[in-house]
C-alpha cells in the first residue's frame, strides 16, 4: 500500500535532546491530541492544534536543561501525567500544567535517561542506574560501560520489573532488582529503546531498539534469555537512530515502525506477513530527528507522524492533504481557514522584518556609542564523532542552531579527508608545514545558505596519534566561533567486540611495574576507541577489540600493577609498547616489558591484508585501461569487437572512477601496513630493516602473494 504523506511545520520552541517530545492520550479514537515538548532552555510547552493555529495549553518556566520527559499515571489509566528530568531532578506536571511533584534523585551527575512505570521511576546517569517505587530507593546498578536508554517491560504483562538499559559497549543488559539477570549483544550501539507495539506486542516482551550506527533490530527479553526476531542492517549508510515508535499510519490494522534518524531522515516500516520490516515511506528533513511519535494532531480524523527536530522545530508528515489540484478551465478556491492562515503568516513576517530592523538600528546605534560592549552570541553545537565499521572511517558530525558559515579543520596528526555525498559545501586546503607548526591539514569548508549540518569523513593511520579541531563559525554577528576538540588515537581505527577467535595466532606483550588500576585503564583509554573513561568495577578486565579495516583482533587483560596485550597483528602490538611505554616514562613509572612473537601470526596478517590489496591494484589496472578503450570504441564506432572483460570495464567505467575516487591513497595506505609490519616484525628481533624498505616496494609493484612472503621470511 502505497502511503502519502504531507509535510507541515507547528511551532518552534529551543534546542532539544533525544526523545523529549510526547503526545498526550487523546479524548476519542480519531479526535486531536496534545503534545508535549521539552527544550534545553528548561521549558515544557504543551500544546493544541485549533483552526489550523498551535494554541498554548501551559508553559512551564525556563530553567535547566531537560535531558528527557516521560508520561506516566496510574497503571490501567491513561498515561497523561508528564514527568520531565532536569540534572539529577524529576518533576511532574498534569496535563494542565500543575505541578504536583519535586523530586531529588541525588545523583552526583545529571540525568541523562528515564522511564515511568505507575509508581516505578528508573533514571539513568552516565553510569548508574536507580529505581525508585514511590520516591523510595529500591535498586541500583553500576553499568560497565555509559547508559543510553532505559526501559522496563510493561509490569501488569509480564508480572514483574524487567529493567533493560541501552549501553554504549554494544550490549543490552536485562536486570533483576540490582543483579544484572543477563546480557543482549546487539550489532551496534544503541542509543533508543522503545516497546513494540508501544505494549512490548505479544507477552510484553518484545523490545525494538536503535543504534549510533544506524541499525534497527528487536529482541523478544525472555525469562530464560534473549531471542533476536530480527536485524536491520544500515546498508544505505544513513545516519544513527535517535528515536522510534510504533503507529499504525497506514491504517491497515498493524502497527508500523516510525524512525528518525540524526541526518534528518524519517522513515515509516510496514512488517510484512513473516513480521519482517519493509520500508514504505521515507522522507528527509533538513536537521536530526531527535523525537518522533504517531497520532493525530492537526485535523480530527487525520493521523500524522509528528517529529521534533535538534533546533525545536515541531512538524508534522500528515495523512490529510495539503494541496487541491484543478482540473482544466477550473479554478481553486481557498477555504476560509486557509485564507486566515495566509493572512496570520503575512502578518507575521511582517512584525518579524520590522523587528529585525529595529534591531539593527539599536545595535548600529550602541556600537558607535563610546560606552559600547559587544555581546558574544552563545549558540549550541551538536557533534558526533564516530568509527563506520563499514569503511573504517570517522565520521564527523556538526549541526548548529543557526546557519553555519564555515568550517575549519586543523589536524597535527595525518589524515585523509573523504569525499561525502550529502555535503554541498565547498572545501578548499591550505599548505602546512608539519615540521614547523605540526599542521598536517588545514581545510576550510565554506557553507551554501541555511546549512546548519554538516557531514565529513576521515581516515586516520594507526601509530600516528593526536588531535582534530573543528572551528566552527555561523552566520551571526558580531563574528564568533567555538572550538571542537576530538583525540585520534593509537589504535583509532580498533572498535569493541565481545569474543575474538583464540585459534589465530598471537602475539603477546605483557607490562608489569607499579601502576594502579586506574592508572593502567588511562592509558588503555588513551590508546583505544570505545573504551568507558570510567575505571570498571573489580579487580580486573578484559575487552576485546576488533580492527575494521583488517579485521585482526586485540585481547587487552590488565589489572594493578599486570597488564597482558595479545593481538594477530605485530604492528598493534608494536604500536601498543611504544606508547604506553612513552606514557608511564612521563609518569615516571618503571615498565618491565616481555613480548612474545609467534612468527606464524606475519603470514597470517599478510593473507588477511591480500584481498584488499588485490582488489586495489586490479581497481588501478581497469580505471588505467579506462581511456584507451574509450578511444579504441570512438575509433571502430562501437565496443562489439572486444573481449567480454574490456566491454564490462567500459560498461562499468562510470562507477569505476567514483570508487576510485572515493579511495584515496587506499593502495599507499595498504603499502603502508605492510611496510610496517616488515618493520615491525624484525624490531622484536633487534633488527633495523629500513633499508631492505625499497626492495620491498618493489616486489609490491608487482605484486604476489607468494613472493612477498617469501622475502618476509628470507629478509
Amino acid at each position: 500500500m502505497e502511503l502519502n504523506l504531507n509535510h507541515v511545520d507547528y511551532i518552534q520552541v529551543g534546542v532539544t535532546s533525544q526523545k523529549t517530545m510526547k503526545l498526550l492520550p487523546s479524548a476519542g479514537r480519531k479526535s486531536t491530541q496534545k503534545v508535549a515538548v521539552a527544550d534545553h532552555d528548561g521549558v515544557v510547552s504543551c500544546f493544541g492544534m485549533k483552526k489550523g493555529e498551535a494554541v498554548p495549553v501551559f508553559k512551564s518556566l525556563p530553567g535547566q536543561k531537560i535531558s528527557r520527559p516521560e508520561l506516566g499515571g496510574a497503571l490501567g489509566t491513561p498515561q497523561e501525567k508528564i514527568f520531565v528530568s532536569s540534572g539529577s531532578e524529576v518533576r511532574g506536571y498534569t496535563k494542565k500544567g500543575k505541578q504536583f511533584l519535586t523530586f531529588e534523585a541525588n545523583l552526583t551527575e545529571s540525568i541523562n535517561a528515564m522511564h515511568v512505570s505507575g509508581a516505578d521511576l528508573f533514571v539513568c546517569a552516565s553510569y548508574i542506574y536507580n529505581h525508585y517505587c514511590d520516591c523510595k530507593d529500591q535498586d541500583y546498578y553500576l553499568s560497565g560501560d555509559k547508559i543510553n536508554d532505559v526501559l522496563c517491560l510493561p509490569v501488569e504483562t509480564v508480572g514483574r520489573i524487567v529493567p533493560i538499559l541501552a549501553c554504549q559497549d554494544r550490549v543490552l543488559r536485562v536486570l533483576q532488582g540490582s543483579e544484572l539477570q543477563y546480557d543482549v549483544e546487539v550489532p551496534g550501539p544503541p542509543t533508543v529503546l522503545e516497546l513494540h507495539d508501544r505494549d512490548g506486542g505479544k507477552g510484553g516482551e518484545e523490545v525494538l531498539y536503535g543504534t549510533a550506527d544506524g541499525k534497527l533490530g528487536l529482541v523478544r527479553i525472555a525469562k530464560s534469555g534473549p531471542v533476536t526476531s530480527w536485524e536491520l542492517d544500515n546498508e544505505k549508510k544513513k545516519g544513527g537512530v535517535l528515536c522510534i515508535d510504533t503507529f499504525d499510519i497506514v491504517g491497515d490494522g498493524v502497527k508500523d515502525i516510525l524512525v528518525g534518524r540524526d541526518d534528518g531522515t524519517v522513515e515509516v516500516y510496514g512488517l510484512d506477513g513473516s513480521n519482517e520490516p519493509t520500508l514504505r515511506f521515507e522522507n528527509v528533513l533538513s536537521e536530526s530527528v531527535t523525537s518522533i511519535q504517531g497520532g493525530c494532531v492537526g485535523k480530527e480524523m487525520y493521523d500524522e507522524v509528528l517529529t521534533t527536530t535538534y533546533t525545536g522545530w515541531v512538524s508534522g508528515l500528515t495523512t490529510e492533504p495539503q494541496q487541491m489540484v484543478a482540473g482544466p478551465g477550473e479554478e481553486i478556491k481557498m477555504s476560509q481557514e486557509t485564507q486566515g492562515k495566509v493572512a496570520a503568516l503575512r502578518a507575521e513576517l511582517e512584525q518579524l522584518q520590522l523587528k529585525v530592523l529595529q534591531g539593527r538600528e539599536k545595535y548600529q546605534q550602541s556600537s558607535q556609542s563610546s560606552t559600547a560592549v559587544s555581546a558574544v552570541p552563545v549558540f549550541s553545537i551538536n557533534d558526533k564523532f564516530t568509527l563506520c565499521q563499514d569503511d573504517a572511517s570517522y565520521s564527523l558530525t556538526l549541526e548548529v542552531q543557526t546557519a553555519i558559515d564555515n568550517l575549519l579543520l586543523q589536524s597535527d596528526v595525518p589524515i585523509d579527508l573523504l569525499d561525502v555525498d550529502k555535503n554541498s559545501a565547498v572545501v578548499s586546503f591550505s599548505e602546512c608545514d608539519s615540521e614547523s607548526n605540526g599542521n598536517f591539514l588545514l581545510a576550510t569548508y565554506r557553507c551554501q545558505a541555511n546549512t546548519t549540518r554538516l557531514e565529513l569523513k576521515v581516515r586516520s593511520i594507526e601509530g600516528q596519534y593526536g588531535t582534530l579541531q573543528a572551528y566552527v563559525t555561523p552566520r551571526l554577528q558580531p563574528k564568533t566561533c567555538q572550538v571542537r576538540q576530538y583525540q585520534i588515537k593509537p589504535l583509532s581505527l580498533h572498535q569493541r567486540t565481545h569474543t575474538i577467535e583464540q585459534e589465530r595466532p598471537m602475539n603477546t606483550l605483557r607490562l608489569t611495574g607499579q601502576f594502579s588500576f586506574a592508572e593502567i585503564h588511562s592509558w588503555v583509554v588513551f590508546c583505544l576507541p570505545e573504551v568507558p573513561e570510567k575505571t570498571p568495577a573489580g579487580e580486573n578486565i578484559t575487552f576485546c577489540f576488533q580492527n575494521t579495516f583488517l579485521g585482526t583482533q586485540l585481547e587487552a587483560t590488565y589489572c594493578k600493577g599486570e597488564a597482558n596485550f595479545k593481538s594477530d597483528n605485530i604492528s598493534t602490538i608494536s604500536i601498543l609498547k611504544d606508547v604506553l611505554s612513552k606514557e608511564a616514562t612521563k609518569r615516571k613509572i618503571n615498565l618491565n616489558i616481555s613480548y612474545e612473537v609467534n612468527e606464524d601470526s606475519v603470514s597470517h596478517t599478510l593473507r588477511m591484508i591480500h584481498p584488499k590489496l588485490e582488489y586495489q591494484l586490479i581497481l588501478a589496472k581497469k580505471v588505467q585501461l579506462i581511456d584507451a578503450l574509450k578511444e579504441l570504441q570512438v575509433h571502430e564506432g562501437n565496443a562489439d569487437f572486444l573481449i567480454p572483460e574490456y566491454r564490462s570495464i567500459l560498461d562499468e567505467s562510470a562507477q569505476l572512477l567514483e570508487e576510485y575516487k572515493k579511495q584515496p591513497a587506499h593502495l599507499e595506505r595498504l603499502y603502508g601496513m605492510i611496510t610496517d609490519l616488515f618493520i615491525d616484525k624484525f624490531k622484536f628481533k633487534g633488527q633495523n630493516v629500513k633499508t631492505k624498505v625499497s626492495q620491498l616496494l618493489a616486489i609490491l609493484n608487482n605484486y604476489e602473494l607468494d613472493s612477498l612472503m617469501e622475502f618476509f621470511s628470507e629478509a
